[in-house]
């Protein structure tokens, strides 16, 4: 590894910066900077940046990403914070470019089904906008406050992976700063992209290393006209996850597959102050179904309870009201908060095997 060595900012390196950007209120340094901008969400990691630029276009990151680059300033990026591995905490202090402002839906294409933002848009808010048109940006990592920039960088994935993909499978352009200040542009609108190296999708996942994402074209789907959920108790833990792959093997797909244990269900009705459906098993498997119409999921999901019930399950609760659907997938999102407040045991990992061995 190279021995950096990092300029500290001084107040001519913050009037330099300021000229650039124009607008002091978006500009933070010393005692104006608060403490959430030196952490995320993951625990004991700490670091604060000398000075935090909101950004509001593209070409303000690449005059700022050129004075850093030529100044040897390290740059942070951040969205909304929620990460859990400490990937926006500036550990070389330098700037943190916060790109909440750039949080503009820019183009709704409804003929080539995509959708074209900037990187400080919410996860929920693009949800929303797209299902308002009828359709659908399947990535649903937990935290519905993060921001597609922030997802691209960390290639989110979320419960409706198994059947749908990951963040990278929906993504089919980008525009990056590059750490010089370059304006680049990787891939488009396209469907079939064969020409020369596939740079889209480095930067996917690349956790702001390569550069800062400043615009995304997204690809969208028909939105589902029909969903259903199955609740399944086992008697075991070890019996519903046995069965997982089994359902993986039997060709129908759900949307998604999770699994619940009896004592963080407890834990979420006390953090939600709402009761969970159904008590009667250690553990269960909550199994998601979506299509165009009740005949094709309820073919899917009467082979999946059959399948669960020949392997052990006590009963198959169908789920088929919005109502009783809201509560079971609440309680699932409320996991990570609810074991937070219960026990102070806790690290928050993502293990990824093959489905075969899960």
């Amino acid at each position: 590894m190279p021995n950096w060595t990092y300029h500290t900012i001084d107040e001519n390196d913050v009037s330099n910066l300021r000229a650039l950007i124009g607008e002091e209120q978006r500009m933070l340094w010393k005692e104006q900077i608060s403490e959430d901008y030196s952490h995320d969400e993951l625990g004991g990691t700490s670091s604060w940046p000398e000075l935090v630029i909101k950004p509001v276009s593209a070409n303000e990151v690449s005059a700022v990403m050129k004075y850093a680059y030529e100044h040897s300033i390290p740059v942070t990026a951040r969205g909304s914070g929620t990460g859990l591995v400490g990937s926006c905490v500036p550990m070389e202090h330098g700037i943190i470019l916060d790109l909440s402002l750039m949080n503009n839906i820019l183009e709704l294409d409804e003929e080539n089904l995509t959708l074209t933002v900037e990187p400080g848009v919410l996860l929920m808010d693009l949800a929303a906008f797209v299902e308002d048109h009828d359709l659908f940006y399947p990535p649903d990592p937990g935290e519905k406050s993060a921001t597609i920039g922030g997802n691209i960088s960390t290639n989110a994935g979320g419960m409706r992976a198994v059947k749908y993909g990951v963040t990278r499978d929906f993504v089919r352009g980008l525009e990056v700063v590059l750490p010089n200040g370059d304006i680049v542009e990787f891939g488009g609108k396209v469907v079939k992209n064969s020409s020369g190296y596939d740079l889209k999708d480095l930067i996917i996942g690349s956790e702001g290393t390569l550069g800062i994402v400043t615009k995304a074209i997204l690809k969208l789907l028909p939105l589902p006209k029909k969903t259903i959920s199955l609740l399944i108790p086992f008697p075991s833990l070890e019996k519903a996850i046995q069965t997982v792959p089994k359902i993986i093997k039997s060709k129908a797909i759900p949307t998604a597959i999770e699994f619940m244990q009896k004592e963080v269900i407890e834990d979420a009705e006390e953090y939600l102050g709402k009761a969970f459906p159904d008590h009667q098993s250690e553990a269960y498997l909550l199994l998601k179904f979506d299509g165009n119409s009740q005949d094709e999921i309820e073919r899917a999901y009467a082979k999946v309870a059959d399948l669960c019930l020949e392997e052990g399950a006590l009963d198959v609760l169908i789920s088929d009201t919005a109502e009783r659907d809201e509560s079971i997938w609440k309680a699932r999102g409320a996991f990570l908060e609810a074991i937070k407040g219960s026990t102070t045991y806790m690290d928050e990992v993502d293990m990824v095997v093959p489905r075969s061995y899960v």
